[in-house]
């Protein structure tokens, strides 16, 4: 697939041509790293086929999932970054096998002035992703989360094969990208229900979850 197939309909002639003399294609097989945490942003991609999935690593190794990109899309983290000339703050991992054209980061400040496409397509790229953003956090903060908790107890007690689990609040906190607090006030409401008994660092469950 080439960019005209993908990006015809979004970009002028004029620049789907400049994408195709500047920019480099390049394919990357499923699991490999497009782009890891501190490194230094040269490109952002345009994906022409296959996805990339976006994560944000803490430094405590933890993965949070922020967002996925595909055929038609790009990514505004990096977008962020290149345009302020700082590290990676993401880590990208091609989902599964991916075609992509790599722009250079000097030509993203040059291409909004210079072609109208180019801007909108970047001005709805953030748009979008900060909106898939908003909804992630929605989900994850207020729809049915202590259904989500107790589905995420009882995986962890078949996991271990143990009733008693060895994890803290900000642990489960972290797994299931939500705050301590959060979680701490929907363990108690367990506990008042007699589900679960709270220890330090320790949750035992009373009742199947």
């Amino acid at each position: 697939m080439n960019i005209k197939e993908q990006f015809g309909q979004i970009f002028e002639p004029d620049l789907l041509a400049e994408v195709e003399a500047k920019a480099q294609l390049i394919g990357k097989k499923e699991g490999e790293v497009l782009l890891d945490t501190g490194e230094i942003i040269r490109t952002i991609p345009l994906v022409v086929s296959g996805s990339v999935k976006v994560i944000r690593v803490s430094d405590k190794e933890r993965e949070l999932l922020l967002y996925y990109i595909g055929g038609g899309d790009t990514c505004v983290m990096t977008l962020t970054c290149c345009m302020e000339r700082h590290p990676s703050e993401i880590k990208a991992i091609a989902e599964d096998d991916v075609e992509l054209f790599a722009v250079p980061v000097d030509l993203v400040d040059i291409w909004i002035t210079k072609y109208g496409t180019w801007k909108s397509f970047i001005m709805r790229s953030i748009r979008s992703r900060f909106l898939e953003m908003i909804n992630t956090v929605d989900e994850v903060a207020f729809q049915k989360l202590d259904e989500r908790l107790m589905s995420y107890l009882g995986k962890k007690s078949r996991v271990t094969g143990s009733n008693l689990l060895d994890i803290s609040h900000q642990q489960i906190a972290d797994e299931m990208a939500t705050s301590r607090v959060v979680i701490s006030r929907l363990l108690k409401v367990l506990e008042d229900d007699k589900k679960v008994l709270l220890f330090r660092n320790q949750i035992r469950l009373i009742t199947a979850l």
